[in-house]
């Protein structure tokens, strides 16, 4: 698990009180960023985690520090996630789609570190989140050259395919669409990619097909 970053720059432990506050800025900083990017207002921020905008300054006194801890939350929950899938799971492929499956988690380090520039200049030279990152990627390049020897997954892939092909079903949902559409599409879509990435595809999808009144629902209201 990744270490605290207060106890590994040398400061105290935060406070009980304190310490719920910065869970609460993160949890909401964390829901806003894989929605609508870290340029999400930071009044907004505050006002889902339940605190004052002072109280999320004292925090976080910047964006920068917020797009930091954020990332690094993101990113050591995911590597943690990797290593357990890892070691529990019987095959390289289903602890494939047990990672996978993190969508939430996915959704954020994606728009950090591949749709946001802003994101990418501020992380780029961070040691702790790169040591993160690499070691995410080390365990997904190990699961996908074990389910391809398994015969479980396609030959003809890579990393870097899987990782290109989540990071574009996790891109910022559409306007206006509907509670039922958000939930739905990042889940049936991810079937359809591990359809897609298996030798032999033919999961049955959750829920029910989307269609484009789903889409423009809210636009088509009187």
């Amino acid at each position: 698990m990744t270490a605290d970053p207060e106890l590994r720059e040398g400061r105290p432990p935060l406070r009980a009180d304190a310490r719920r506050n910065r869970d609460q800025i993160l949890q909401a900083a964390r829901k806003l960023f894989g929605e609508r990017g870290p340029e999400a207002p930071m009044e907004e921020i505050a006002k889902a985690a339940g605190v004052g905008v002072g109280t999320l300054y004292r925090r976080f006194p910047d964006r920068e520090a917020l797009i930091r801890a954020v990332a690094e939350d993101a990113f050591g929950f995911l590597n943690e996630a990797a290593h357990l899938a890892k070691r529990e799971e019987s095959s390289g492929w289903d602890a494939l789609v047990r990672l996978l499956s993190q969508t939430k988690r996915l959704q954020v380090s994606v728009q950090l570190a591949m749709l946001s520039a802003r994101a990418q200049a501020i992380l780029r030279d961070d040691p702790e989140i790169n040591r993160l990152r690499l070691d995410l990627l080390d365990v997904l390049d190990e699961l996908v050259r074990a389910a391809q020897a398994e015969g479980s997954m396609r030959e003809d892939v890579g990393t870097g395919d899987v990782a290109i092909l989540a990071s574009s079903l996790l891109l910022r949902k559409p306007q206006d669409a509907s509670e039922e559409f958000v939930r739905l599409a990042p889940e049936r879509c991810l079937v359809l990619m591990l359809d897609g990435l298996r030798a032999r595809p033919g999961s049955p999808l959750p829920g029910r097909a989307l269609t484009s009144d789903d889409l423009f629902q809210s636009r088509r209201k009187p």
